[in-house]
């Protein structure tokens, strides 16, 4: 198995005792060829020391009765020496451990007769061992001295011996060591790729997905802690996008069904009334009527479905110079008549505002609110549409106000209200998309609308951009 295929894990702690080892191996090397270096030096400095002796002994004749000694006085044991004349050794001699000399033998003379003259000791290798030897010219020929370098070797291979064991438990100590500092440093890493793991497993394209697993407090100083930081957005964020699409299918579905129920309903009234008319010919007056009416809601409805899919869809409206002013006393004006037992009220500025929008949809959007104000508040009510510069909107009625769980959810498709505002005074159900086509239809005007309700007091407020100079043609096909 190549390195490159093992795991993470492996290779960090492959590649610390690589560099431990290669870091381990130049100190050794450096500090073996340094010891070397330094005894050999000292060795050199002895040889030259005994050859100097050893010229001197040969220079000076002993004194009467003084022991006589080949190479001298006080040298080492085991130094070896020669006396060269020509290329002929005329004597050779080793000392021993009690200072006396003995000879050597023919084949270490014949090496020492080689050894050229010179002031830095070389090293030779004689039957004795390894020696470290000088030539020196004198009167008498060439004095070849050496001291053996046996004892200089053996430190050297000691220590190299001790810097061998030493790198090899120190290797061992750091992968110990090392395994468990990685295996700490990595676990948040480990949590990152178990997490990935049991996402990956998720069934996520159908139904609610549970996706709050997070890498605990990831460290974002750390490579490790930023893939864990980077993976919790991740997941956010495909959390939320799941989330998102779950709610829209959810809303789909009850679109739908809300859909199938209203058409239901007028779909039922017509057959019901269509098999009353043809059991009696006679009396189909009011069931013809009937079947006109629910017919004519059930266009509504399929009206209001069709304009709100485009709206989603995102068809541009016409885009034209629209003065709101006179919508707004339109709109009123037809509210007033359509609801006469409604108090009608009308808040204006003094110069008229101007909006750039579709004016059949701005007024579809006041018509909405103030048939929303007129239906669902009993006779009596004072109903407020005000305008002001600004191109705000604001339609308040002192009506019995929205129930609290059901505000957040008014501009909501089909959506109603049970209690509190009640459609007073009309049997006839509304279709619930009255406030999702004001909300889609000033969202796509590039505007906002707002509900604040309490008992006593509702309001809707709309803000429309002002009007500009750019009028774009186009418009939403009806």
């Amino acid at each position: 198995m190549t390195l490159r295929a093992r795991t993470l894990r492996a290779r960090l702690v492959a590649t610390v005792l690589l560099l431990l080892a290669l870091v381990g191996a130049v100190i050794g090397v450096a500090t073996t060829l340094a010891l070397r270096g330094f005894l050999y030096g000292q060795l050199d400095a002895e040889v030259l020391s005994a050859a100097s002796r050893f010229a001197v002994s040969r220079s000076q004749p002993a004194p009467p009765g003084a022991p006589t000694d080949f190479l001298g006085p006080a040298q080492r044991p085991r130094t070896v020496g020669a006396v060269v004349v020509g290329d002929t050794v005329q004597d050779a001699a080793v000392t021993d451990r009690r200072g006396s000399s003995s000879p050597v033998s023919a084949a270490d003379q014949a090496v020492l007769a080689a050894v050229s003259p010179g002031p830095y000791p070389r090293t030779v290798d004689l039957s004795l061992g390894a020696y470290r030897v000088v030539a020196l010219t004198t009167a008498d020929g060439v004095l070849v001295v050496g001291q053996p370098a046996e004892q200089v070797t053996d430190v050297v291979n000691r220590l190299v011996v001790i810097e061998l064991i030493v790198i090899g438990v120190a290797l061992a100590g750091a992968a110990a060591v090392g395994l468990v500092v990685v295996r700490r440093e990595l676990r948040p890493l480990e949590e990152v790729a178990g997490i990935a793991a049991a996402v990956s497993t998720m069934e996520l394209d159908s139904g609610e997905v549970d996706l709050a697993t997070r890498v605990p407090e990831p460290d974002d100083r750390t490579e490790v802690g930023q893939v864990g930081v980077a993976l919790n957005r991740m997941l956010d964020n495909v959390s939320g996008a799941l989330d998102a699409r779950q709610e829209s299918e959810t809303r789909l579905r009850r679109f739908v069904a809300d859909a199938s129920h209203e058409l239901r309903t007028p779909l039922a009234a017509i057959r019901g009334y269509a098999e009353l008319s043809l059991r009696d010919p006679a009396g189909s007056a009011y069931p013809l009527a009937r079947i006109t009416s629910q017919a004519e809601r059930m266009s509504a409805l399929v009206e209001d479905l069709l304009l709100l899919a485009r709206l989603d869809a995102g068809r541009p409206l016409e885009r034209t110079e629209v003065d709101l002013t006179r919508l707004v006393l339109d709109a009123v004006s037809d509210a007033h008549a359509a609801g006469r037992t409604h108090r009608w009220e009308l808040d204006l500025p003094d110069e008229p505002v101007t909006v750039t929008g579709d004016a059949s949809r701005l007024t579809q959007v006041l018509t909405n609110l103030l048939a929303n104000a007129r239906t669902h508040t009993p006779a009596g009510t004072h109903v407020t549409v005000g305008l002001r510069p600004g191109a705000v909107v604001t339609v308040s009625d002192t009506g019995p106000g929205i129930p609290a769980d059901l505000a957040p959810h008014v501009f909501e498709r089909f959506a109603r209200g049970s209690a509190g505002r009640a459609r007073a005074g009309n049997d006839t159900p509304g279709t619930g998309l009255g406030l999702a086509i004001v909300d889609a239809v000033v969202a796509a005007h590039g505007g906002t609308v707002q509900l604040t309700s309490r008992p006593g007091h509702t309001a809707f407020t709309v803000r429309l951009p002002m009007s500009d100079s750019r009028v774009e043609s186009g418009g939403l096909a009806g």
